[in-house]
């Protein structure tokens, strides 16, 4: 029987995707109740800026005032998806200390301080949820988080930011420039006027904090993610991956070491062979693909980003919210039993695609070859081209540790025959 007093729900933002959860709640009101087992209903929607047009947004449902809306003794949920640090800390806190429980697509806070979120959730015996945080409408965390939380999952890689695939896969399928693919995405609105945070890698580093958490039962942070962004990455590098039946993606890479007693979180531009499933991903979506020990290999693919995709997980995550307030009950909290430590990236195993502008004289390779040698990194191949006393030297490496190949590199500069390193790039997915 369904229970006939509403779920009352908070809204704190109303943008692109606060809009559309607002659509979505209203057009669906009666799918929503028969799902849930009660009515919800919005009773209040923060903004900053009130007089601004929102269409389909009841006029009467506008605050400002976000304080004072979570600290209502009658709310029972609230959504964040203002984003940043502050003040959208601080009210998720005042929202479980006053009862509620909090659905969240706040990537950013929860990659810096999820642990005291989730410690505060528990404190109060309400719910934190959070899919819409990692790949847009892509269910991937409830699956890592519950579907998996029998299983042992060894390594999570993906690509999990629209805007740098969409710029990535024009200069791989157009040979665009950089520069050239990066104003088409903005033109088309998938990159923001200032792209630093995608571009440089800041959003995927969060995501991917948030991901080894969940996969590896250990708390990462973002300060823990080895970040490298793409904006260096050049037509020529797409013309070397090519060659070597590769192409360029940038990744977010959660592993868990070989002897299972450290983990790894890394997100920076790779090689990837024309024949991984990530290899096909185009325009702006997101893939994840997903190691476990008797699960095998998985991936989820879908639209990353955008206010209905993103709208779509966070009303999955208030389904399910609601559902656990009605049973009198919470759902999966933090698990981070293993405590596995965070090992650096110079730790960090695999393989590289190195170009080098040299001297084309004899014994250069050789005297390259050494180097790597000295350094106990194995070559798999070579290739040289060059004219006129000056040629191009590309070393594909076996696997090496990062930080044995950065000294490499270093020694490789002071040789007089090595004009400069052009590019350095890994190779994944093998």
């Amino acid at each position: 029987m369904m229970r006939t007093r509403p779920l009352k729900v908070a809204l704190l933002g109303c943008g692109v995707v606060g809009s559309e959860v607002t659509r979505i709640m209203t057009t669906h009101a009666d799918d929503l109740a028969q799902r849930v087992g009660a009515p919800v209903e919005l009773a209040g929607i923060a903004v900053r800026r009130p007089d601004r047009v929102r269409e389909g947004v009841p006029a009467e449902l506008i605050t400002t005032d976000a304080t004072a809306l979570v600290k209502r003794g009658d709310i029972d949920v609230v959504i964040e998806v203002i984003g940043g640090i502050e003040p959208a800390r601080n009210l998720i806190t005042t929202a479980f200390e006053h009862g509620a429980s909090v659905v969240s697509a706040n990537k950013a806070l929860l990659a810096q301080d999820g642990a005291a979120l989730h410690a505060a959730a528990e404190q109060h015996g309400a719910d934190l949820y959070y899919e819409a945080a990692v790949a847009g409408a892509i269910p991937l965390v409830r699956p890592l988080r519950e579907s998996l939380a029998g299983d042992k999952v060894n390594r999570v890689l993906g690509i999990v930011n629209g805007t740098t695939n969409f710029i990535l896969d024009k200069m791989d399928s157009s040979g665009a420039g950089y520069s050239e693919a990066l104003d088409e995405a903005t033109a088309l609105g998938y990159a923001e006027a200032d792209p630093t945070a995608d571009v440089e890698g800041f959003d995927a580093a969060a995501k991917a904090a948030i991901l080894a958490g969940i996969a590896f039962h250990t708390r990462v942070r973002l300060d823990d993610v080895y970040r490298e962004g793409m904006t260096e990455v050049t037509a020529a590098d797409f013309a070397s991956a090519k060659q070597m039946g590769c192409t360029i993606k940038l990744l977010a890479i959660c592993e868990r070491a070989a002897d299972g007693q450290s983990v790894t979180a890394r997100v920076h531009p790779a090689m990837i062979p024309l024949s991984h499933p990530l290899a096909s991903v185009r325009e702006a979506y997101n893939a994840v693909f997903i190691e476990a020990e008797a699960a095998g290999q998985l991936m989820f693919y879908g639209p990353g980003a955008g206010g209905s995709p993103t709208a779509s997980a966070v009303l999955g995550d208030l389904v399910a919210v609601c559902r656990n307030k009605l049973a009198e009950a919470t759902g999966p909290g933090e698990s981070a039993y293993t405590r596995l430590p965070v090992s650096p990236m110079g730790d960090v195993v695999t393989r590289y695609h190195i170009s080098l502008d040299v001297a084309d004289k004899p014994g250069v390779l050789a005297q390259v070859a050494t180097v790597f040698a000295e350094h106990g990194v194995s070559i798999d191949t070579v290739r040289q081209t060059g004219k006129d006393g000056e040629a191009s030297l590309v070393v594909v490496t076996h696997r090496a540790a990062d930080a044995a190949l950065s000294a490499t590199v270093d020694k490789l500069r002071g040789l007089e025959t090595v004009r400069g390193v052009a590019s350095i790039m890994r190779v994944e997915g093998e």
